[in-house]
């Protein structure tokens, strides 16, 4: 009996493995595919938002937490994401100066 259920978790980590090298070879074929950059940087953000996801919820255990926990953990991760901004000031001025600012 114990040794079904380490066959299946066996298989479980194999398949999310397998499917994390099919987005890898998805985002390189995106990165050499013959589309605009907008319509690659949307594509590729998809793929690796989901990618990390895969990685998130079967490599560290997440998929065995309590749904409050997940939620609480998104809503941290997306607001540390989104300070994260904050802390480039300079990046604006840069932007429309073109780096020639004094």
């Amino acid at each position: 009996m114990a040794e079904t259920i380490e066959r299946n978790e066996a298989t479980r980590y194999v398949r999310v493995y397998i499917c994390i090298l099919i987005l890898a070879g998805l985002q390189f074929l995106i990165g050499y595919s013959h589309l605009s950059i907008t319509e690659k940087f949307i594509l590729m953000l998809i793929v690796a938002v989901s990618e990390a996801g895969l990685g998130v919820l079967f490599f560290m255990h997440m998929w065995a937490e309590k749904r409050w926990f997940l939620i609480v953990v998104a809503v941290v991760t997306v607001f540390v994401l989104c300070s994260l901004q904050f802390s480039w000031p300079d990046s604006f001025r840069l932007l429309t100066c073109g780096g020639k600012c004094s």
